[in-house]
Parts: structure tokens; C-alpha cells; sequence
């Protein structure tokens, strides 16, 4: 009988609902070892029954305390099959183990072109991808040249960041010297002409060879920066139907990157005039929030059990056919609105998957609340948003 594959799982316990890849891979039969900070007292029952151990370090930042922890298992349990954290936090700390380690994944060297925009920018074109203008720029006076060419608006962003954090629509030059003002000193910034579109997502996984076994999309009902700037509610959705051209795309963009047995969440501009897709960003690991929840309930299937056979023995057994649409709503604190919870739930019992209490720090976006439905036609799915969101 062969010996169990160990898998080091970074911060398993965040967020929330990404403990069910623990519970997976421990059910098919992998070491699962856990490394966090977090006391182990502090971890659910059901995370601390799917990890065949755990090491807590005092900071996760410190890379030497991680390294160790590594090292610790290697010793203890012998060669280090996988080291995944599914967060994008987390890649360059995955990457920097897997290369000290000598673990299959992404390595140090593939860090640049995954982690910022400029060189996905260069990835994207090398493909024949057409990609929004722009460029890093050095200092304010470059920053006001390139304004100048790319003509205002204009949306200034992290080189290397992770959503919608740190992110401006810039309108006019007194704005842009505003910028100037609050911007961190410490970050590198790029600058991107406007594009009138909406974000669209292509998001799955991978296989062991670069196939992708499993696809979905997300639609937002408005970008987060609009939410976030001017407090709306939102909602967004996994649709039944994809475009094939958006599915071309996305195994194009599958392949420039070398994505292998690993999620992905593709973003695309679709633009308004034209309809044409253009590639914004990859981020390889799988979507936040209750996306990936979402899949499984659009599918009837369960993605964190696909995920560890396709690590264990590189198959995908589940039969996908879309039968869904599945929409998260968000209910806002502060705003007076005319169904209570209990009605909606009630209206719509069959449609009703759960009522979520969303986290402060992602409130601002998501509400206080969130209700998760799923609908056959995105004509009802529409409709329950209205409803859930009307005002008094």
C-alpha cells in the first residue's frame, strides 16, 4: 500500500468556508498538515478533526518561523507532496516553500507575471491579446504625462494588489494631485486608460496537464469601486450560460500562464460599445467571497472533493451541465428596505439557498447580510434581486 501524499496547507482555516479542502483531502486519504498563527484551540472542530497536524508560529510574515514549520513536517512525515494556501495573499509565501522545498507548483521565477498587472499586461499581448493602455509610472511628473496621453478618466491601481483595495477612478488633474496627497509611498502604482465595460470572470480548475475540468463566470451588477464610492447595494451571479468565445479565451489564457492542477479567476472587460472581451488580470487561485460555494450549487456538485482527485490521481468524475444560476444579494445595515429577511425566504422558499452574516471588514462591499439564491432563468433571478432590495 503506498505511503499518503502530504499536503502542507497554509492558513487553512481562512477563509471560513475554505476548511472544506481540509476535510476533502483528509476523507481521500492525504496527510493534511496545517500551518498558521492562529491558536489551535481557536480552529472549528470540524478543521481540527481534517488535519493530521498542525504547527502555529508566532507570524506568518516571518518566513523563517513557516520554513521551519516545512522542514518540521518534512522530517516527521518525509517528502512534501503539495504546499497550497488558496490565497492570494499567500502566493509569493507558497511559491518561496515550494522552490525551498523542491515542491511541484509555482516557483519563485513565476511570481512576476502572475503577481503584477504590468507583466500580465506583456503575457497578455504575447498571445495577441488586446489589453487596456497603460503603464507603471515613476514619480508625479510622470504620473501627469501619462494622464495626458491617456486622456481622463483614468484608474490608478497597485501593481501588485489583491482586489479592489487601493484602487481610484482619477477624473480630471486636480484629482490626480489629490492622489498625489493620499497615495502609499511604499506601493508601486500603474495607471490604465477607462474602459466602459463590465467585469466579467472566467473562473475553474485546471488539471494536471493544463486541461481545464471545470468553468464558471461571474456578472456583478456594477463594479465594486461604484459600490464601495457611493454605498449601493450590489449583487452578483453565476450564470448558467457562457459564452464560448469567453471559454476560448479563458484556455488561452490557461495556457500562457501555465496553470496546472490549480483554480484560476480570470477578469474581463466586456466592452459596452462593442461587446468585445479584453483581459484585465489573472489571479490564480479560486474566487472570493462564496463563489466557490456558488459553483457547487449551480452544479449540484461538490468542487473541494473534484479538487483532490484531480491531485491525487488527476481525474474529474462529476458531470457538469449548468442546470443553475445562483445569485448572492447584498442587504445593507443602513439602508430601510421594504421585505424583511423572513418575507423574502418566505416568497421564495424554493428558490432560497441561505442567509449569510457577512464579516466587518467585508461589509462595505458585500452588506451586512447576504442572501444566496438559485433560479432556472435569469428572469427570476432578477426578479428576487428587486425584491430583496427594494426600498420603503
Amino acid at each position: 500500500m503506498s505511503e499518503p501524499l502530504n499536503f502542507v496547507m497554509i492558513s487553512p482555516h481562512f477563509p471560513t468556508n475554505f476548511e472544506t479542502f481540509a476535510v476533502r483531502l483528509h476523507e481521500n486519504g492525504f496527510r493534511t498538515l496545517g500551518i498558521a498563527d492562529a491558536p489551535y484551540e481557536s480552529l472549528s472542530e470540524n478543521l481540527r478533526r481534517s488535519l493530521t497536524e498542525y504547527y502555529r508560529v508566532d507570524n506568518m510574515e516571518d518566513y523563517d518561523q513557516v520554513y521551519r514549520a516545512v522542514a518540521f513536517f518534512a522530517h516527521k512525515y518525509g517528502r512534501i507532496d503539495r504546499i497550497e494556501s488558496h490565497n492570494e495573499y499567500w502566493l509569493e509565501l507558497d511559491a518561496a516553500l515550494r522552490t525551498d522545498f523542491n515542491v511541484p507548483g509555482y516557483k519563485n521565477a513565476d511570481m512576476l507575471s502572475i503577481k503584477t498587472k504590468a507583466q500580465m499586461k506583456e503575457v497578455f499581448r504575447s498571445i495577441g491579446l488586446k489589453v487596456a493602455q497603460g503603464r507603471v509610472f515613476n514619480g508625479d511628473e510622470d504620473a501627469r504625462k501619462l494622464a495626458a496621453k491617456l486622456k481622463f478618466p483614468v484608474i490608478i491601481k497597485p501593481n501588485s494588489g489583491v482586489g479592489a483595495s487601493d484602487t481610484y477612478k482619477i477624473r480630471s488633474a486636480s484629482e490626480l494631485e489629490a492622489f498625489f496627497g493620499y497615495k502609499n509611498p511604499h506601493t508601486e502604482y500603474i495607471m490604465e486608460e477607462f474602459i466602459d465595460g463590465d467585469i466579467i470572470t472566467f473562473d475553474g480548475l485546471a488539471d494536471k496537464n493544463g486541461k481545464i475540468v471545470f468553468y464558471a463566470g461571474l456578472e456583478y451588477s456594477e463594479a465594486v469601486l461604484d459600490t464601495v464610492e457611493n454605498d449601493r447595494d450590489m449583487f452578483y451571479y453565476v450564470p448558467r450560460d457562457i459564452s464560448p468565445k469567453l471559454v476560448a479565451l479563458g484556455q488561452k489564457c490557461v495556457d500562457a500562464f501555465n496553470v496546472k492542477e490549480r483554480f484560476f479567476h480570470f477578469e474581463f472587460f466586456r466592452v459596452k460599445a462593442s461587446g468585445e472581451l479584453l483581459p484585465l488580470e489573472i489571479n490564480c487561485r479560486p474566487p472570493g467571497g462564496l463563489t466557490i460555494d456558488m459553483w457547487n450549487y449551480a452544479n449540484d456538485f461538490d468542487i473541494f472533493d473534484e479538487y483532490a482527485h484531480i491531485v491525487k490521481n488527476n481525474t474529474f468524475t462529476a458531470d457538469i451541465t449548468h442546470p443553475w444560476n445562483v445569485v448572492y444579494i447584498s442587504r445593507k445595515a443602513n439602508k430601510n428596505y421594504a421585505h424583511s429577511i423572513e418575507e423574502i425566504c418566505g416568497k421564495y422558499a424554493a428558490n432560497i439557498i441561505s442567509v449569510q452574516n457577512v464579516p466587518g471588514v467585508f461589509a462595505k462591499i458585500m452588506g451586512e447580510e447576504g442572501i444566496l439564491a438559485r433560479t432556472e432563468t435569469i428572469e427570476q433571478m432578477r426578479e428576487i434581486v428587486r425584491f430583496a432590495q427594494q426600498k420603503h
